[in-house]
């Protein structure tokens, strides 16, 4: 196990330095176009894979770091950039950890590298959990995966929906229950491949924030996936599904062991937007002067910035913690992970905030970035887990009950 650190080693430090020059040269000159766009930055996703940025080795080099700050610094340069473009280059991640978290070996080297193709053929890949009527219950999923044992397929019935890359993406990763008189119990998770007959893009959603990502339904009709499609194959499936029908304790359930690994690096996206926040409404108030003098020399604005960056300074350290236990075989004793990603999450809505009242009316308009960032905040006290869900998760985990 390694000894938890603040201090970045000297590789670490240079891949933030690297994520940083992407983010303030190639992300940021164009952030405010894909978000009046809302289409998928595909020229940026491009440039990211061209560099390396965007790829199966840089990801596996990232996961590999022993430490496990390695992607928390990664995602809070990127978002610094741009929330929306950062989803849309790094969406593909939660397919993987999906895959990563819930595949065999076997899997794993087959279907991860499917996810990103190569700097001459990118692709892109998703992940989906959630339905029109289950969202935070991930128990009550409707959507059905049934085993035809003639052909050994599984045939996909159903629709997801919020999904990022839904649709568009080159692989689905998705979430479906077998076992549905189970709840959350009789769930696996399935890989859907390229040019699978059977799936198709919904609704597409127009969003407040994050609007350079792609979110829509994802629709299954009868869609068909051999049998090695289903992640940690139907030896292991049956087995899971035997223990829980004679009343003992299941492993981990697919969406939230998924759910689990990423909540930190969403914690690490919601300070990269808090950060860049803080710092322009920081630069904006030692310029703009009132009444013959800066604005920060008054104790009004003053205390505002300082209060944001005690707060994202906490959030960072909630994150950083969250990530080395889980890369160091630490358990979430206390719902460490869940508290990550909530304070962070509710960080970046107010300190986004903070920044418009501290700009004013410049603040309030799209010509200025804080607007955008305010927008962009919002989401990570929604998606994959709300702030109220993750406060459920760790009340379960510090009293030990099961409280709804």
């Amino acid at each position: 196990m390694v000894e938890f650190s603040l201090d970045l080693n000297e590789d670490q430090i240079q891949i933030q330095k690297w994520v940083h020059e992407f983010a303030e040269s190639v992300i940021r000159p164009v952030a405010h176009e894909w978000d009046e766009r809302e289409e998928t930055p595909w020229p940026v996703i491009q440039e990211a894979a061209k560099v390396g940025l965007y790829s199966f080795d840089f990801l596996a080099s990232c996961f590999a770091d022993p430490t496990g700050l390695q992607m928390p610094v990664v995602m809070e340069e990127m978002t610094w950039g741009d929330a929306g473009i950062a989803l849309a280059i790094f969406g593909s991640t939660l397919a993987v950890a999906g895959i990563f978290t819930n595949g065999t070996p076997e899997q794993q080297g087959e279907f991860i590298p499917q996810c990103f193709g190569t700097p001459d053929d990118v692709k892109i890949a998703a992940f989906g959990v959630s339905e029109p009527d289950a969202g935070s219950d991930v128990s009550s999923l409707k959507s059905r995966a049934v085993y035809d044992e003639a052909k050994d397929e599984w045939v996909l019935n159903g629709t997801k929906t919020w999904i990022t890359n839904g649709g568009i993406a080159n692989t689905h990763v998705l979430v479906m229950s077998v076992a549905p008189e189970l709840g959350s119990r009789g769930q696996a998770s399935f890989v859907v491949p390229e040019g699978t007959p059977g799936i198709s893009q919904g609704q597409k959603f127009k969003k407040m924030g994050i609007r350079a990502s792609h979110t829509a339904e994802v629709v299954l009709e009868d869609c068909r996936v051999p049998s090695r499609c289903l992640l940690g194959g139907k030896e292991k499936l049956d087995e899971r599904l035997a223990r829980v029908r004679e009343g003992k304790k299941s492993s981990t359930q697919a969406a939230m062991a998924t759910f689990e690994a990423s909540r930190p690096l969403v914690g690490a996206q919601a300070v990269g937007i808090a950060r860049a926040a803080y710092e322009y409404s920081l630069e904006y108030a030692k310029e703009r002067k009132q009444f013959n003098r800066a604005i920060i020399e008054n104790q009004a604005i003053a205390f505002k910035l300082a209060d944001m960056k005690t707060q994202i300074d906490a959030a960072r350290l909630l994150v950083w913690r969250a990530a080395w236990m889980a890369r160091n075989g630490r358990r979430f004793e206390s719902g460490e992970g869940s508290m990550s990603k909530l304070f962070a999450g509710e960080t970046a809505v107010r300190v986004t905030e903070e920044a418009i009242q501290i700009l004013g009316g410049y603040g309030y308009v799209r010509e200025y970035p804080v607007e955008r960032w305010h927008r962009d905040s919002k989401i990570f006290t929604i998606f994959e887990g709300t702030s109220e869900i993750q406060r459920l998760v760790i009340s379960r985990a510090i009293s030990g009950l099961h409280i709804n």
